[in-house]
């Protein structure tokens, strides 16, 4: 464990997750960014057993938001970056969405939240089965000057199986057929296939293009 009051402020960047992958992930994209050349990547959960904010935005942004907020709160650091990300079905007027990892009702529950799908989407033709994962990211600073927010938005496109198929990834992977990859399921690719076109990557890359 870490203990923030030991970093530079001025050049840490927390990344508002316990998840290794995602900062690393995070950090290969944006670390990348001239204006952020030098700058250190520290996932929230490398700095203490912070609980987890209460996730009551409107939409993507307000949590992602809401999540930058409270990791820069926790530390006292200047600068983070969170992101919220979730399933968006046309047939279902946008849902799951913003409560796509709780949709069944118990927070992380993928098999139910799956469940569920396929149950709501049952009878729903082919040609009607249109969805995509959307990720928004957040870059927020704050200083003695106040806060500045910068913010990245990406789709996958896709649609809704009526099964489920393959076993990596997690969420609603295993229902979701990529169109640019030929209905191929999110779940069939290995990790570094999926970090190639997934909805984060996008998000990432739309924010560095407004970091440069």
């Amino acid at each position: 464990m870490i203990d923030p009051r030991t970093l530079d402020p001025t050049k840490t960047i927390v990344v508002a997750t316990g998840n290794a992958h995602k900062l690393t992930e995070i950090e290969a994209i944006l670390g990348a960014v001239p204006a952020l050349e030098g700058l250190q990547f520290v996932a929230l959960g490398e700095l203490g057993d912070f609980p987890d904010p209460e996730e009551n935005g409107s939409d993507f942004y307000e949590n992602a938001l809401i999540k930058a907020s409270e990791a820069l709160w926790a530390t006292g650091l200047y600068m983070a970056v969170a992101d919220d990300s979730g399933l968006c079905v046309d047939a279902l007027g946008g849902a799951p969405g913003i409560m796509s990892a709780r949709w069944a009702g118990e927070h992380g529950n993928d098999e139910a939240n799956n469940d569920k799908m396929l149950i709501e989407m049952a009878d729903v033709p082919e040609d009607q089965r249109t969805a995509r994962f959307h990720s928004t990211v957040v870059f927020l600073t704050r200083d003695e000057d106040g806060e500045l927010i910068r913010r990245g938005d990406g789709d996958v496109e896709g649609t809704i199986a009526y099964d489920r198929k393959g076993t990596n990834g997690f969420g609603y992977d295993p229902l979701f057929k990529i169109t640019e990859l030929g209905g191929k399921r999110m779940a069939e690719l290995e990790p570094e296939e999926k970090n190639a076109i997934s909805h984060r990557f996008h998000a990432l890359q739309d924010l560095a293009s407004k970091l440069l």
